[in-house]
C-alpha cells in the first residue's frame, strides 16, 4: 500500500512539474530571472532549488556519495537545460519507487544533513514523502510568484491529478 502511494506521487510529481515548468516557460525571460522576495530569489533559483533537493535526497535514498551541492546552487542558468534535467529526475524517481517491494521500504536511511553536523537515521518512506513534500511546498512559492505575472499559473492539486489520471 505504501508503495503504490509513493509510486502515485512521483507520476503526480511528474505531472506537477510539467505543468509548473510550461507555466514557467511562457514567463518572459527578465522576470524569470528577477531576484525577489522568493526564498531562492528568483523562479530559477527556486525550480534549480527544488533540483539540487532532489538529487541530495535521491543520493541519501540510493546510499550513494553526496552529491556535494548547496542548497542555493543553481547548476542550471537557463530554463531548457533545467527542464531537461527535471524530467530526467522525475523519470528516476517513478522507476525507482515502482521498483520497490512493500517490504523494501520499511528499511532505514543514515546520511549527513547539509545543515547541521552529525548523521541521522530515517525510514525510507519517510524520506520519500519529505521529498514529494519539499517539491509541493517550494512549487507553491513559484506558484504565488506566477500570480504576479501575466501568466496564469496552473492548478497543482493533487486531486486534479487523480481525476485527470485515476
Amino acid at each position: 500500500m505504501m508503495r503504490d502511494h509513493l509510486c502515485r506521487m512521483a507520476r503526480y510529481n511528474r505531472w506537477a512539474n510539467a505543468r509548473l515548468y510550461d507555466a514557467c516557460e511562457a514567463v518572459d525571460d527578465t522576470t524569470y530571472h528577477a531576484e525577489g522576495s522568493m526564498f531562492f530569489g528568483s523562479i530559477h533559483g527556486t525550480l534549480n532549488h527544488i533540483l539540487v533537493g532532489d538529487r541530495i535526497w535521491l543520493a541519501r535514498i540510493l546510499e550513494e556519495p553526496a552529491p556535494g551541492l548547496k542548497l542555493d546552487d543553481r547548476p542550471f542558468s537557463d530554463i531548457a537545460t533545467l527542464r531537461r534535467a527535471r524530467e530526467d529526475e522525475d523519470r528516476k524517481m517513478i522507476d525507482l519507487t515502482e521498483s520497490y517491494d512493500e517490504g523494501g521500504i520499511d528499511a532505514d536511511v543514515t546520511y549527513r544533513m547539509v545543515t547541521r553536523p552529525g548523521e541521522v537515521t530515517t525510514p525510507l518512506h519517510l524520506c520519500w514523502l519529505h521529498l514529494f513534500n519539499h517539491q509541493t511546498h517550494h512549487r507553491g512559492q513559484v506558484h504565488d510568484r506566477l500570480v504576479q505575472t501575466s501568466v496564469a499559473p496552473p492548478p497543482l492539486d493533487l486531486i486534479f491529478y487523480l481525476r485527470e489520471h485515476e
